[in-house]
């Protein structure tokens, strides 16, 4: 009864409409575009067809499949949201059916999968596009029966699941190039829903930006007082790459920093940078150019491989020389400990008194003086006085030979 008195509220397409959507489901928006989706949304919610929901990055696609599955007959069971681009390919299969104890290398246990969880719920495929194609298969088999088998098992499972699945890609195109299977396409194209860009429909921005800023001031305990018209006219000139959710951001950022209630244009333009004029590229003609120009061309597979590769490569380098510099720092740690112990060693127990010390110190002095005038005589003597071949003896140069003779006061009649 609950259910099909917010399908009324839904296909009514009045104010309670949008309080039901802006308040439980969080989906904002009066403009034709997207009433045309609240309209599609509401005549899917209550049947069990699959649903593809597809448009660009950022317009909201895990927002509507929620809806969807809270105005369905399925809204007390489990809403499980798996994003296929995220989860390796060698993982994604087991992820989604489960797989048996032994089933592959660290398959430790036994587990469900998504859809064992989803029983009697909805389950969200997002980024349907990333998903391989044997994967693909078996997502085929559970949408025309229901059934799958785990990783590993051979044995049947059945669940009672609908599935809604989106992506930013045109599968269309995707099919023409292999990547994905035309009949699963037709499956899942039972419902079709395009979520347009935030471009497309600016008049929404406003009721968007007091929506993502009441929320944000709630959290902050502040109270939002609305948005000035020249910076809601910033706003509806942007382009919008990122779509609601690049706005969301903007606005979550902008109140939290600046924690203001009120959204003027000199606050907006702190956060908002500067337009750059559009890159032209004009190539001269092939016959005319000094150098060819060539468009870029996105790097291949195996490219891509021995990047990662050596990504790898040199993070395992940088972590050993990490550990060698950590144990080169203990070692120096170490060292600098002995130095300090034996300093103070000899500290404690030096009994000396300076008087003392200096006199071993003109003691030794005078033994090394007396030491170096026998080499020197001894050297001159078997060189038969040549101070050249001398100084060669003693392996010292000719000049520093000399002053030790005047310095030691040796006899030149030698």
């Amino acid at each position: 009864m609950e259910i099909k008195n917010e399908i009324n509220l839904l296909n009514s397409i009045d104010e309670n409409t949008h309080k039901l959507l802006r308040l439980k489901f969080g989906v904002v928006g009066e403009s034709k575009k997207m009433q045309e989706v609240i309209s599609k949304v509401a005549l899917a919610a209550p049947t069990d067809l699959p649903v593809l929901i597809t448009g660009e990055t950022g317009t909201g696609k895990e927002i509507f499949a929620n809806t969807i599955h809270g105005l369905s007959k399925r809204k007390k069971f489990p809403f499980i949201s798996v994003n296929c681009g995220a989860i390796p390919e060698t993982l994604l299969e087991s992820e989604l059916f489960g797989n048996e104890k032994g089933a592959f290398t660290g398959a430790i246990e036994q587990r469900k999968g998504f859809f064992e969880v989803a029983d009697k719920g909805t389950i969200f495929l997002d980024e349907i596009g990333e998903m391989p194609i044997g994967t693909q298969v078996k997502l085929l088999r559970v949408l025309e029966s229901g059934e799958f088998t785990r990783l590993g098992s051979t044995a049947l499972k059945k669940v009672d699941v609908r599935i809604i699945a989106a992506t930013n890609r045109d599968l269309e195109q995707e099919i023409e190039k292999g990547n994905f299977r035309r009949d699963l396409f037709f499956r899942l194209n039972s419902v079709h829903i395009v979520l347009p860009p935030l471009r497309e429909h600016p008049e929404d921005i406003k009721d968007l930006v007091n929506y993502f800023a009441e929320k944000t001031c709630s959290k902050l305990g502040l109270k939002f007082d609305g948005i000035s018209n020249d910076a809601l006219l910033i706003l509806e000139r942007r382009p919008w790459t990122g779509n609601i959710r690049e706005l969301k951001n903007l606005i979550e950022t902008l109140i939290t920093l600046e924690q203001a209630t009120f959204i003027s244009q000199d606050i907006l333009k702190r956060y908002i940078p500067l337009a750059l004029p559009p890159k032209d590229v004009n190539p001269q003609p092939a016959d005319k150019a000094l150098v060819q120009y060539i468009d870029y061309e996105e790097p291949q597979k195996f490219e891509l491989e021995i990047i990662f590769r050596s990504l790898l490569e040199l993070k395992h380098d940088m972590t050993n020389i990490f550990k060698y510099l950590r144990t080169l720092e203990n070692k120096i740690d170490d060292i600098e400990l002995e130095i300090e112990e034996l300093n103070t060693y000899l500290i404690a127990h030096n009994s000396k008194t300076n008087s003392e010390i200096s006199k071993d110190e003109n003691e030794n002095q005078l033994k090394l003086d007396e030491l170096e005038k026998r080499a020197i005589i001894t050297a001159l003597k078997k060189s038969s006085g040549n101070r050249r071949l001398a100084a060669n003896l003693l392996g010292i140069s000719e000049r520093t030979l000399y002053r030790k003779i005047n310095e030691l006061n040796i006899s030149n009649n030698l």
